[in-house]
């Protein structure tokens, strides 16, 4: 629980149009770059491996491979320099923090790719895939009594 004193001290410096993603999405973060007089854009992509934190200290921290090397970098999210963040495809996790990817090397960084569906078939989805768990079980049930 949160002091309210502090939630509207920090109520101003919060963005209004704060990015939708998750952990395990890749995303492209347009950081914007002051280097004396000149001011550029720069992109960083990765995946998310990890959000924490509230209000305005909420970070998520993304992780790419350069040069066969792991780089990770942490992003304020309410700070003024990040323009905006895309994300480019979901990735199908369990987790909330993904450190397990850290061990992982080449392809088997990647994750899942997350399917997208309509709010609407939410329903025929369900009763789709409960008959798939039932394929599946009975298949595991023969199995072990063939064994």
């Amino acid at each position: 629980m949160t002091n309210k004193i502090l939630e509207q001290v920090e109520s101003a410096h919060l963005k209004k149009d704060v990015p939708q993603f998750h952990v395990g999405d890749t995303v492209d973060v347009h950081t914007r770059i002051v280097e004396g007089e000149k001011e550029r854009i720069q992109v960083f992509s990765g995946t998310v491996i990890m959000k924490k934190g509230r209000g305005i200290n909420e970070t998520f921290t993304v992780r790419r491979i350069v040069n066969n090397e792991g780089v990770e970098r942490i992003f304020p999210l309410h700070s003024p320099f990040i323009t905006k963040v895309v994300a480019k495809r979901g990735g199908e996790t369990r987790r909330a923090k993904l450190f397990y990817l850290r061990d992982r090397v080449g392809k088997a960084v990647r994750l899942v790719e997350k399917q997208r569906t309509k709010a609407g078939d939410k329903g025929e989805k369900k009763a789709d895939t409960s008959e798939g768990a039932g394929a599946r079980a009975a298949k595991r049930e023969l199995a072990a009594s063939a064994t």
